[in-house]
């Protein structure tokens, strides 16, 4: 991956990252749902996440060291506002999304790494 194109992925990754900040911080009218349950929105949010940190990023257990903190204290800080609780099924949710992906994404890296190693 060039320099150039890995650059575009850290600031799409970043706006995710703000965006989801926004979505569980922010005013509770404005949240954009997607029409399935919440566990499975958290879920497929931080899968998604992590996947394309790890395209930027190809050390998925380095990624996950970092995201799975982000998930939880994002839960932890919707104690913070006045219209929201913290849910440990959701924290839980986005920790197993973040460590599936990151496991996947090393079983895919180690893979490759042996093919071309042939």
């Amino acid at each position: 991956m060039t320099g150039g194109s890995r650059r575009w992925i850290v600031f799409l990754l970043a706006l995710i990252c703000a965006g989801i900040v926004y979505a569980a911080l922010g005013p509770a009218d404005w949240q954009v749902r997607l029409g399935l349950h919440w566990l499975v929105e958290h879920f497929l949010v931080f899968f998604s996440v992590t996947v394309l940190a790890c395209i930027a990023y190809p050390r998925p257990m380095r990624v996950a060291a970092v995201l799975l903190p982000f998930a939880v204290g994002v839960e932890l800080a919707q104690g913070l506002t006045p219209d929201r609780t913290p849910d440990i099924a959701t924290a839980l949710a986005a920790a197993a999304a973040v460590s599936l992906a990151a496991l996947l994404a090393d079983g895919v890296f180690a893979w490759q790494n042996r093919r071309r190693s042939t």
